[in-house]
């Protein structure tokens, strides 16, 4: 499940805060130097940051794994789910889950008597 992110990652911000660093080291006024403690502090929130991303990524990783656990133990069971009529009005389905699938943007696509139905979209389970 790959996108394309258009926020900055925690390294990449860092990585801008140094450079930017270093120029303002580079130009500042040698009678009011910069305060180290500030420097300090902003780059260990960077590191913070930087661990809550690698965190996140993780929980998501788990998530997903959870998910295709659950959806994997459906097949043979029968569910009910929304679904969308020719009028584009929502409608209940129900049926007997044959398959699980992942789809293109990393959903998960259950297939039920050979309708392509939505992990999401699942409202009850019978057993």
């Amino acid at each position: 499940m790959s996108a394309i992110s258009t926020t900055a990652s925690a390294s990449d911000m860092q990585m801008d805060y140094v450079k930017l660093l270093v120029t303002q080291l580079q130009n500042q006024n040698p009678l009011e130097p910069l305060d180290n403690k500030d420097m300090t502090a902003q780059l260990a929130q960077f590191s913070q940051l930087q661990q809550v991303e690698k965190l996140n990524m993780s929980f998501g990783k788990m998530l997903e794994s959870v998910q295709r656990s659950y959806a994997s133990s459906l097949i043979g069971k029968e569910v009910s789910f929304r679904t969308t009529a020719a009028d584009g009005s929502i409608e209940m389905g129900t049926g007997d889950v044959e398959e699980v699938a992942i789809g293109d943007a990393g959903q998960i696509i259950l297939t039920v008597d050979n309708q392509r139905v939505d992990l999401a979209d699942v409202l009850a389970i019978r057993g």
